[in-house]
């Protein structure tokens, strides 16, 4: 997410039947998704119902609910739409709701990211929070949707003090479901934070949890420095601006640390003005290890297989280079390796 909030610059045209087929395929790629939020994951049907039910207005029709003005704007929808979800079962619901849309798109495993800061219902009941999750995740799971680990997220504008809380809690809780800690928010308005998150993230790191950090988005490659050499990041979310700065793109290659990387949600949000002037393939092909997902599929119309298929038709990609993209996906999840390894046989055959 970053603070140059835009409507989507293209407009769905009638598929050909090649293309429709391409799309097939890449439904097919067994692969992973390892940056989504569950914020970004709200049907506008769902989020009426739930309005009307509660008795809150709707910001503006529903046909026109995810045309977003400004950051501003953009989190105070989150904010609505997360204040909607007050309940276990609606919280469940739409936990639910994210598995079958990662299944549709042919994913065989998920990291998602929630942020407890926008769940104002939930406000000083994240135990209850993660388990209400948890049994949205448990079900579709029981029903044969792909597995879900849950990266727990710091919001940039909170302090030293809030991290180690959070940090506390998860420590104390264990839950089978959190796999690790992240941060978001927006770079460019929150200014420099990782000393300020530093220790928080070391204790995480300690006690087994990974870590991912947003960084290289809103803001220059400065902050996915930060995000490797202060907060021990396993992974970085966003990261496409870490290509200004070669030295920064050399690391990256020598450490191997992924970048999960999503294209449209770079595009609607003004980080680039168009997929060719996009950095991933020039990361992809100085060696750094980048994946491709969706960010906040709902709210910014995009799909897993959608996202293959620009980035594929727009760099010329062949099926061994977008074999490798799903491969990178898998080896950058947080899935465990029983997991990983059953989805690189299934990859082998595609």
């Amino acid at each position: 997410m970053t603070s140059d909030c835009v409507p989507h610059p293209y407009k769905a045209i009638p598929m050909s039947d090649p293309q429709s087929a391409r799309l097939d395929r890449l439904r097919a790629l067994p692969k992973a998704e390892v940056h989504a939020h569950l914020e970004g994951c709200f049907e506008p049907l769902v989020l009426a119902q739930w309005a009307a039910s509660a008795g809150v207005p709707m910001p503006r029709p529903r046909e026109r609910l995810f045309q977003f003005e400004g950051l501003a704007d953009f989190l105070h929808f989150l904010d609505w739409a997360c204040g909607l979800a007050s309940t276990r079962e609606r919280l469940a619901e739409l936990s639910y709701g994210f598995s079958k849309r990662l299944a549709a798109s042919g994913a065989g495993y998920a990291d998602v990211i929630v942020n407890p800061t926008h769940w104002k219902a939930w406000h000083g009941r994240l135990p209850q929070m993660l388990d209400a999750i948890d049994a949205g995740f448990s079900a579709a799971e029981q029903d044969g949707f792909a597995p879900v680990g849950l990266c727990v997220s710091l919001l940039r504008t909170q302090s030293a003090d809030a991290a180690a809380e959070l940090v506390d809690t998860l420590i104390a809780l264990r839950h089978p479901r959190v796999v690790a800690l992240s941060i978001d928010g927006n770079e460019a308005a929150a200014g420099r934070t990782g000393p300020r998150f530093a220790q928080a993230f070391r204790r995480a790191g300690e006690a087994g949890l990974r870590r991912t950090v947003h960084a290289g988005e809103s803001s220059g490659p400065e902050g996915v420095r930060d995000a490797i050499e202060l907060l021990g990041a396993d992974r970085i979310d966003h990261g496409v601006r870490a290509i200004e700065d070669p030295a920064l793109v050399d690391l990256l290659v020598d450490r191997q640390i992924p970048l999960g990387i999503c294209p449209t949600s770079n595009l609607r949000l003004g980080v680039y003005g168009s997929i060719e002037e996009h950095p991933i393939d020039r990361l992809r092909r100085a060696g750094v290890v980048v994946s491709i997902n969706t960010d906040d599929p709902v709210l910014l119309g995009a799909s897993l297989e959608g996202e293959y298929a620009l980035c594929s038709q727009a760099f010329s990609w062949s099926d061994d280079e977008v074999r490798a993209l799903a491969r990178h996906s898998i080896e950058a999840s947080f899935a465990n390796a029983d997991l990983k390894a059953g989805l690189h046989r299934a990859l082998s055959a595609w």
